[in-house]
Formats: structure tokens, C-alpha cells, sequence
């Protein structure tokens, strides 16, 4: 039974959700929708039901002490409302948790629920995939859609992706299936340096999803972070000639095949995020200067004060012999975000 008593009348709502686990390489996607909840006050006004989604042999519950009392912290997916005023008010519903062990269908049905009565126009689920991107990059992120009229009016990916899939592209279809415009947005995490956080892939995601939903996101500390980041993997990297000859063949790689797109489209849509970002009425204040994808993120920081990401995969077909996970829903979902494992990117979009 969904109950959402409470909950004002929400303006123009995007419901934005992510998941630990293997949608989540260096748990990029889920430290950004925590750092939307953070700058933006997010308040939780619903929680599923830990015992109908999770195998706790798999996420076990954590014990705390409070005050002295102990407590437990059961695994779950939480959802919140952020209001963002300014000049052009719209509201965010928050989806943040772990990607159910069991039960998917009843899962997905069950957050379509809160996305109907709350009158959720859109659904944005993040993802990350481990893949064979340098660090000295930027981060693809890859904007894909199983809804080819959608996928033409926000200039997206129609996914093409064929096989194995995880809770992203479960909720993907089910909103697809519902009638709610969906998108799933996946940053390139390279495998080399799999481990979170990462903010530069963290900062990425939210920058493409800034310039989706026509919001300024309030950045924080990330930039820094990321820039943190890139310098003590540049360091690391410094220390082993076979780790710094494999970034230069990635960096060579990656050049090459992006030299065509070096022109209108990515320069446009900087120079807009530049544009937000100095007009003061654009959106709830995100901090001064312009933020861009390649800042780095400091592996070096607590977890908890912003993750830094590596660089994003460039939406688009899928690249044999990309490492990790599932590609933009793409042939190779992310991989699970530890180990990094050898598998190709998606398909010029995400899984099926």
C-alpha cells in the first residue's frame, strides 16, 4: 500500500533514481544522487519494505549505536522530494538504495507507484560501467532511451542492447512499458582505477543530467575533488612505466576517435552549462565558475565529503574490448564495481 500523505503538490517532478551494486561502478551514480539529496535538502518521505526485496545473506543490515542504544539499519530504497525554487521552479523525487536481490518486477511496479501519484514526467536513472577510457579524459556519459520519440527530441540514444541487465534497465523498460518517459544516463568508469570513490564520474553524471532537465546543479566541493582525484591517479600511474604506457595507448585511442566530434554539439552544450552557470536566476546557486566534466576527484578524500569518478563513456555504439559493466544499457553491463572485467561497451545506447 502506498501511502503519501504529506507530500505537497510537486512542480513539473523528475523522478531521478540510482543503485549500489553492479549498475554502480566506483559508486558513481549513487554518490550523485546523495550529493542532490545533500545540497538540496532532500526530505525522505518513503521507504520499501527491506524484507520483500533483499536476500540479507547477500546486504546485511549494519548495527549502530545511538545514545547508547543499539539500532539496526536495515537494507533498503529510499525516496525523497527536493523543492528547487528560482525562476523556473521544479521539483525532484530522489531515488536511492541498493539494487534488490529478488522480487524485481514487484520492485519496479512499486517506485512506478509513487512516480504516478506524485505525476512524475520523467524518470532518470543513473548508472556507471567500468570501461577502457583514460582518466586524463573526460567522462562519457551515455544518454540512452528505449523510446525512439524521445530518443529524437532530447537528442539521445535508442538502446540497441542485447543481454545481460541489471535493476537500470529492469526500471527502464517497466517505465517504458508504463508510458513514463524514461533515460538512463551511464558515466565510464575506467577499469584500471575501479575502486570509489570517484567524483570526476560522479561530477559528469551530474552535469549531463544538468543539462537534461534544464536545472543548475549545485556542485559543492566536487570540482576540487575530481581534480584530487585525476592528480593522485596521474601519481600512481607515474610509478609504473606499464600502467603510464597503457593510459598513453588509451589517450591515443580516445583522441583519435573523438577528433570529428570536437566541434558544435559538446561546445554548445558547455558553453550553455557556462551560461547557467553565470546567471544568477538559472537555477538554485551551485557555487561560481564554470565546473567541466574533466575536473578530477580525490580518491584521497573521505568517502562521505564527494566522490570523484573517472572519465564517462561517450554515448554511442558499443567499443569492443571496453572493460566492466554494462555499457549504456549496452552488449556488457557494468561490471560489478570492483573487480574490473575485460567485456565490450553497449550499443549505441543502453540495455534492451
Amino acid at each position: 500500500m502506498i501511502e503519501l500523505e504529506g507530500v505537497p503538490e510537486l512542480i513539473d517532478p523528475v523522478m531521478v533514481a540510482a543503485f549500489e551494486g553492479w549498475n554502480d561502478a566506483g559508486d558513481a551514480a549513487s554518490t550523485a544522487v546523495a550529493h542532490l539529496d545533500r545540497e538540496w535538502k532532500g526530505e525522505v518521505f518513503a521507504a520499501l519494505d527491506a524484507e520483500d526485496y533483499y536476500d540479507f545473506q547477500v546486504n546485511r543490515p549494519t548495527v549502530f549505536l545511538e545514545n547508547g542504544v543499539r539500532k539496526i539499519t536495515w537494507p533498503t530504497t529510499r525516496l525523497s522530494v527536493v523543492r528547487i525554487g528560482g525562476e523556473k521552479p521544479r521539483d525532484l523525487v530522489l531515488v536511492r538504495g541498493i539494487e534488490p536481490s529478488m522480487r524485481w518486477r514487484s520492485f519496479c511496479n512499486e517506485l512506478l507507484g509513487f512516480a504516478h501519484e506524485l505525476g512524475v514526467e520523467m524518470v532518470v536513472i543513473l548508472g556507471a560501467l567500468l570501461g577502457d577510457t583514460p582518466h586524463t579524459r573526460p567522462v562519457p556519459v551515455s544518454g540512452v532511451t528505449s523510446d525512439p520519440d524521445l530518443a529524437r527530441t532530447m537528442d539521445l540514444e535508442e538502446t540497441r542492447y542485447e543481454g545481460p541487465t541489471g535493476i537500470v534497465g529492469i526500471l527502464q523498460e517497466a517505465c517504458t512499458h508504463a508510458g513514463v518517459p524514461a533515460v538512463s544516463l551511464w558515466a565510464a568508469v575506467p577499469h584500471y582505477v575501479s575502486q570509489p570513490p570517484n567524483p570526476k564520474a560522479t561530477l559528469a553524471l551530474l552535469n549531463r543530467l544538468e543539462d537534461l532537465i534544464g536545472l543548475r546543479i549545485p556542485l559543492g566541493e566536487l570540482p576540487e575533488d575530481a581534480r584530487a582525484w585525476q592528480l593522485g591517479v596521474d601519481q600512481l600511474a607515474a610509478e609504473d612505466s606499464e600502467v603510464a604506457e597503457y593510459v598513453q595507448t588509451l589517450e591515443e585511442a580516445r583522441d583519435t576517435a573523438e577528433l570529428p566530434e570536437a566541434s558544435g554539439e559538446a561546445i554548445a552544450r558547455e558553453f550553455e552549462r557556462y551560461l547557467r552557470r553565470r546567471d544568477p536566476g538559472a537555477g538554485p546557486a551551485g557555487g561560481p565558475g564554470v565546473a567541466t566534466e574533466s575536473g578530477d576527484t580525490s580518491y584521497l578524500r573521505d568517502p562521505g565529503s564527494g566522490r570523484a569518478r573517472p572519465p564517462k563513456p561517450e554515448p554511442g555504439p558499443e567499443r569492443p574490448g571496453a572493460a566492466g559493466g554494462p555499457g549504456p544499457e549496452g552488449p556488457g553491463e557494468p561490471e560489478r564495481s570492483g573487480e574490473p572485467e575485460r567485456s565490450s561497451e553497449p550499443e549505441a545506447g543502453d540495455e534492451d
